[in-house]
């Protein structure tokens, strides 16, 4: 490559028909200054795009970075979304676990208080009956009793002991509903 200071030093041998020597040396100057602009132009442009290299090179080192990051965010995104799905799931289950033993509560609840309604209703009953048997038998006791105690007083009529008769029984199931 030819510098500017070759073109400043080049001498030309002189010949009978040359040129003119001092448009050509005007003619050097103007090509040396030239050349320098150019050559000093290159190194500028040499060293941007030596800036601008680095600069891309920074740059694909920060893309790598950043595709890995959101790989690695996509990952953690993958991982999150699994383990809210197992969570989501864990929570249904237990849900349905409590829900299955309320029911199952509340169903000996109903099936205990149907147990207990039979029961007391049995025993109601039995009450209810062993009063009757009770009234029954006072009711008989107390005809004897009034055969035995009112046989030498003239009869009564029919009526009044029917009426007597209801009144006592109205009294008993006065005392039997009391008891309910």
């Amino acid at each position: 490559m030819i510098t500017p200071q070759d073109i400043q030093e080049k001498v030309f041998d002189k010949a009978v028909r040359g040129y003119n020597a001092d448009q050509v040396d005007v003619f050097l100057d103007e090509l040396t200054t030239t050349l320098e602009d150019v050559l000093s132009e290159k190194a500028r442009l040499a060293e941007e795009l030596a800036a601008a290299n680095a600069k891309l090179d920074e740059y694909k080192a920060q893309e790598g970075a950043v595709i890995r990051t959101l790989e690695s965010a996509k990952g953690l995104m993958n991982e999150i979304s699994a383990s809210a799905e197992k969570r989501a799931d864990i929570i249904m289950k237990n849900a349905q676990l409590s829900a299955d033993q309320l029911l199952r509560s509340a169903q000996e609840s109903v099936d205990r208080l149907k147990d207990e309604e039979k029961d007391l209703g049995y025993r109601v009953a039995s009450i209810k009956n062993r009063f009757k048997n009770i009234l029954q038998a006072e009711l008989d006791r107390f005809d004897n009793m009034s055969q035995d105690i009112f046989g030498a007083f003239p009869a009564v009529s029919e009526e009044a002991a029917e009426d007597a008769a209801a009144s006592l029984e109205k009294e008993m199931t006065q005392v039997i509903s009391i008891e309910k």
